[in-house]
């Protein structure tokens, strides 16, 4: 006889589905009206040509944006990519001067140096900015070359002042201000904003034999494209979104043989699966318990994409919404052709990686393989200590104790550092709410 059906498995509930039904639907229409009122693609909008991504040419914002090093503002942010273009952007709609610090030589740095092939993972619809939507001519999930135009058209429209080339080195507190130490010299302000983003600085994990292998070892950030790897054995490792679509570019752009190392299976989900993009579900998802998105991701997983363990895929006993509640990782959002590789095994699922010696690798199940090139899609690391580790404001990760909107210590803030859906919408309303509280403060200041 049949057991008790597993509530983690089973259908959802009535109520829930009205409820995720209901929530769709109005998500939907709100960003469908909203789409209609596009002003960053209304025929008057200043359009700034956006330099190739990958290319050196300087962005037309670089030189426009510099101040003087004794330039004053009410606030500094540090970083010039959604987060801090968003806070920038809602300080000065407030009247709130702002002056943002960039390592780069513009805007987007980071995303700039991402792969050719990479789109976001979420929809333009759930990807805006505060007050600011993608042109029409973009695809539903915008390119990396969409992103950049759209963040330096949004920088230039909210006439950002942004000091490019400027690195921070340290941030301490000083009476009632924050000093910081950049590579132009000392600044001071009340208020600091840090939005250097979750992924800053790549994590190629400290293998035993690394510095002894002989082939081509590289983190996913260097990646740009398969020309160089044809005919190449390549062995990712992850099986996050960028390691697994990594993969699939090298599949079909002549490697002679692909392979990814597991160590944790994945939480898999389609960017798009029937008329929605995933990410409108997905948004709506994490508003509710994670035991409910976990049911509702694991049956969409199970009519969406299947049964993968042949191939080396099984399904985590851990949820969607669970590990992301519990770790802030996100799914391994893929596309249906890299499914189908994977099932035609022209991406082959191996073992973790255990360690490397002159000429191969040795994988957890004892296995060795000897690649040419292993490419480390494993992840960043937020990059904050030389900045603030000093403070007691980071975790064991590196990831700020508070974030998201609350002072972490008087005067600073950190967002962006909180993985979600929609990312660059999520950062947007971060900043928002940052800048309201910020706005508060000072009107109680100026009172006193």
């Amino acid at each position: 006889m049949e057991g008790p059906p597993d509530p983690q498995n089973g259908l959802a509930v009535p109520h829930e589905l009205r409820l995720v039904a209901a929530g769709i639907t109005t998500l939907v229409a709100r960003r469908i009206l909203e789409t209609k009122g596009d002003v960053m693609s209304a025929p008057t909008a200043p359009v700034h040509p956006t330099p190739i991504a990958n290319s050196d040419e300087q962005s037309p914002l670089a030189s426009g944006t510099r101040l003087k090093c004794d330039a004053a503002a009410d606030v500094l942010i540090v970083g010039a990519g959604p987060a801090g273009l968003a806070a920038a952007a809602e300080l000065g709609r407030r009247g709130i001067s702002a002056l943002v610090l960039e390592r780069g030589e513009s805007v987007a740095t980071s995303w700039r140096r991402r792969y050719d092939r990479l789109r976001l993972n979420t929809s333009r619809w759930t990807s805006n900015l505060p007050h600011a939507h993608y042109p029409k001519a973009a695809a539903l999930f915008p390119s990396r070359d969409d992103v950049v135009g759209y963040l330096e058209e949004y920088a230039a429209r909210n006439s950002i002042e942004i000091r490019c080339g400027t690195i921070v080195e340290r941030v301490d507190r000083d009476d009632h201000h924050w000093t910081i130490t950049t590579s132009a010299g000392r600044m001071t302000a009340a208020h600091l904003i840090v939005a250097t983003g979750h992924q800053h600085t790549p994590l190629i994990p400290a293998w035993p034999g690394r510095e002894r292998f002989s082939g081509r070892l590289l983190h996913s950030a260097e990646y740009r494209n398969p020309r160089e790897f044809q005919g190449a054995d390549v062995l990712v490792v992850g099986p996050g979104c960028s390691g697994m679509e990594i993969a699939y570019d090298l599949s079909q752009g002549g490697a002679s043989r692909v392979r990814v190392a597991i160590r944790t299976q994945p939480n898999i989900i389609l960017r798009q699966a029937g008329p929605l993009p995933g990410d409108v579900p997905a948004t709506l998802m994490y508003r509710l318990p994670p035991r409910i998105g976990d049911r509702q991701t694991r049956l969409i997983r199970r009519v969406t994409i299947g049964d993968l363990s042949e191939h080396g895929l099984v399904p985590p006993k851990e949820g969607i919404m669970s590990r992301s509640h519990r770790e802030g990782k996100a799914p391994a959002i893929l596309d249906r052709p890299v499914i189908d590789a994977i099932k035609r095994r022209r991406i082959e699922i191996v073992a973790a990686v255990d360690s490397l010696d002159a000429t191969g690798v040795i994988l957890a199940d004892r296995t060795r393989l000897e690649p040419h090139v292993v490419i480390a899609a494993t992840g960043y690391t937020t990059g904050l200590d030389p900045l603030v580790g000093h403070l007691g404001v980071l975790d064991e990760r590196g990831v700020p104790l508070i974030h998201g909107g609350p002072e972490a210590a008087p005067g600073l803030r950190f967002i962006g550092y909180k993985p979600r859906p929609a990312q660059i919408g999520y950062v947007g309303a971060e900043a928002k709410s940052v800048v309201k509280q910020i706005r508060k403060e000072l009107k109680s200041r100026a009172t006193r």
